[in-house]
């Protein structure tokens, strides 16, 4: 039995030990990934106690590679490499040149033969995009200049890898092969990749966003989520098992379709959590292929290897920075992220076993240089801004790096100044519709298709996913938004809605909908400054409604307004009130095309004492009271009947002479 559930079992400890190792590193203010590191090798087969199977973790690690990748293609276009394609492309080229040079002299100087010296040059020279994406993302460089350069030059890394395992077996295989020979195979694997690339960019780009939009429209969630995950890992697995190409390569150009579609940002959002899950497996694998008794006995070999990928592989980037003029910023970004090796210098150590040019400790010692690097490369990563502060006192070295760094755009900026508003239901749209008719920057979050849709062809900016959804809500630039606006109706994904969004931008005014008390409550306690209930205001407006045909006096029918709402918001606390008459205030204040004026009663003027019938100052004056403030209380409809006292205070609408005869009446004649 125990035979038969040792993949399960090794799965589950993996976790557990990958879980165990993340608290401790928390707790040690480590990054996550080397607690998921030394988990791994707890449960490894090198280590006492239980001993898992490390070759099918690996196959399941796989899968973690393939999600990673394809989140990269669904936040990195075409568009994306093209623009950094002019230091990308020549970077990584040279990169792997150079860095394989180095590690083929570190190889020679440990005694190690010229064809295993290859295949450490090889494996140091190629960077781990999966350790990138996370790093760039932890350090919030992703969406950067370098970061984007950095993804690129890995992309073209990844491209080169897939030629470079094919002519390895050829070169250091059995027998003699002639330069025809070669030459052949070198034309099917570059042939193949060409077909794969077409079939996706000609077929797949129209094929997957409208398989997608199909599914999005008639299919429950689950069946969206499987999708997304059918077409990651099917496509990763058509690529290697038709083109001969890596599972890698094929679930990045499945992102890169699929980013395509309106549908993207959900797609993203329903990827994340199997593409954190199995990034942990990845991680905690790799730490399970360590055998650190091995790694004991060759110490001073370990250390210089680390150095030659943490620091000979940032001094050759760098370098290739002041080549290139790719920018101060971008070259220590993009050598932080480059400092590293993983899953493909495993690729190119285990081609290395395989043809008996690497021995077992040799490929162990490339292990340990892949998990060293992986552990510290964060950590690299905190000393980019304070790196750069210092060589920015030397205005001529950063002359090397920004020569021509003007070449690159900027990354396109998202919006500002914007109102943000979750759902376009009968709420939502007729709250955005009116922003639009305003000219007031608008962005709807919809989860519906047809309401996205509808939303498009309104004129507005659509942004398709679930608010709810914190990898959803990143894209709505809540940083720079004025108002975020949520009126969908359930309350506990209002609640995380706002939640989210107070950490993204803690100044950011929220407006949202509950519909019971409790709900007012929670939206409150999680940062919400104004909460409407739909079905009270509609009950408040069929009680003003009746009233007023049976004949009761505007001002009567307003106090009930008034007791109502506040017992109906007390949730919100005992400034509710206040909130509520400041917003009535606002409402006023901001009318468009009118001149609206607060003008205050004093005792010098002749309406103080007396009513607004009495003094009659539509006809008199041609100005319209529009609001009436009495004791701080702000009420939007006016008794005509009402005393006036000093210290009263009436918004006035009309034209500035219209106002000015009315202030005369109210106040008196000014001095």
């Amino acid at each position: 039995m125990h035979g038969d559930t040792i993949l399960l079992m090794t799965f589950v400890l993996a976790l557990v030990a990958a879980f165990a190792g993340g608290l401790v590193a928390r707790a040690l203010r480590l990054p996550p990934i080397v607690g998921y590191l030394v988990g791994g090798l707890v449960v490894g087969p090198f280590t006492p106690g239980f001993i898992g199977d490390s070759d099918a973790m690996s196959q399941l690690s796989e899968i973690g590679v393939m999600f990673m990748m394809f989140g990269t293609g669904l936040h990195f276009s075409l568009k994306d490499l093209f623009e950094v394609k002019g230091v990308a492309v020549p970077g990584a080229v040279l990169q792997i040149a150079s860095g394989t040079c180095a590690g083929y002299g570190l190889a020679i100087a440990f005694g190690w033969e010229p064809a295993a010296g290859v295949m450490l040059g090889l494996s140091v020279s190629i960077a781990s995009t999966v350790v990138l994406i996370k790093n760039l993302t932890d350090a919030g460089l992703y969406q950067t200049q370098g970061g984007r350069i950095a993804t690129g030059w890995l992309i073209v890394e990844d491209l080169a890898t897939v030629v470079i395992l094919v002519v390895l077996p050829v070169v250091f295989g059995p027998g003699e092969i002639s330069g025809v020979e070669l030459a052949a195979e070198l034309g099917l694997a570059l042939g193949k990749t060409v077909a794969f690339v077409a079939l996706m960019l000609v077929v797949g780009s129209r094929v997957l966003p409208w398989l997608l939009a199909r599914i999005a429209r008639f299919c429950p969630r689950e069946l969206f989520q499987l999708a997304v995950v059918v077409i990651a890992l099917g496509t990763a697995m058509l690529a290697s098992a038709l083109f001969d190409l890596s599972v890698a390569l094929g679930a990045f150009l499945a992102g890169v379709v699929v980013s395509g579609s309106k549908l993207s940002h959900r797609v993203a959002a329903e990827a994340i959590p199997f593409q954190d899950l199995f990034s942990i497996i990845f991680f905690a694998s790799v730490g399970m292929m360590v055998n650190p008794f091995v790694l004991a006995a060759h110490l001073p070999e370990l250390a210089m290897l680390v150095a030659l990928i943490m620091v000979g592989k940032w001094l050759i980037n760098m370098a290739l920075g002041v080549l290139l003029s790719a920018g101060l910023r971008e070259s220590l970004t993009i050598g932080a992220g480059l400092s590293q090796i993983g899953e493909f210098s495993f690729l190119i150590g285990q081609t290395g076993m395989a043809l008996g040019v690497l021995s077992a400790d040799q490929y162990s010692l490339i292990l340990g240089g892949a998990v060293v690097s992986i552990a510290l490369n964060s950590f690299v990563f905190k000393g980019v801004a304070p790196l750069e502060r210092a060589m920015r006192r030397h205005p001529r070295l950063v002359g090397l790096y920004e020569r021509h760094a003007s070449q690159f755009e900027p990354p396109a900026e998202g919006m500002e100044g914007h109102v943000v508003v979750v759902g376009y239901g009968q709420a939502g749209g007729c709250v955005a519709d009116v922003l639009a008719d305003l000219d007031v920057p608008c962005l709807v979050v919809e989860r519906d298709l047809d309401s996205a849709e509808e939303a498009e062809a309104a004129g507005l900016e659509v942004l398709m996913g679930d608010a709810a959804n914190s990898e959803i809500l990143k894209h709505a630039s809540l940083e720079h938004a004025k108002l975020l606006v949520i009126t969908t109706s359930g309350e506990s994904s209002a609640e995380k809605i706002a939640h989210d969004a107070r950490a993204v931008n803690s100044n950011l005014t929220i407006i949202g909908r509950a519909e019971t008390e409790d709900g007012v409550r929670d939206l409150a306690a999680a940062g919400v400054a104004e909460v409407v209930r739909p079905q009270l205001e509609g009950g408040i407006e069929l009680m003003r409604h009746t009233l007023l045909d049976l004949g009761y006096r505007p001002r009567q029918i307003q106090g009930y307004v008034n007791d109502l709402r506040e017992s109906g918001y007390e949730a919100m606390g005992e400034d509710a009130r206040v909130k509520r008459s400041r917003a009535i205030e606002r409402l006023v204040a901001g009318l468009a095309d009118a001149d609206i004026r607060w003008v205050r009663v004093e005792d010098a003027g002749e309406a103080s004492g007396r009513t607004l019938a009495e003094i009659d100052l539509r006809a008199r004056t041609g100005a319209s009271v529009v609001a009436f403030r009495h004791d701080g209380q702000v009420l939007p409809l006016v008794d005509p009947d009402a005393k006036l006292c000093p210290g009263d205070c009436l918004a006035l609408m009309g034209a500035d002479e219209d106002v000015e005869a009315a202030e005369i009446i109210l106040a008196g004649p000014t001095k």
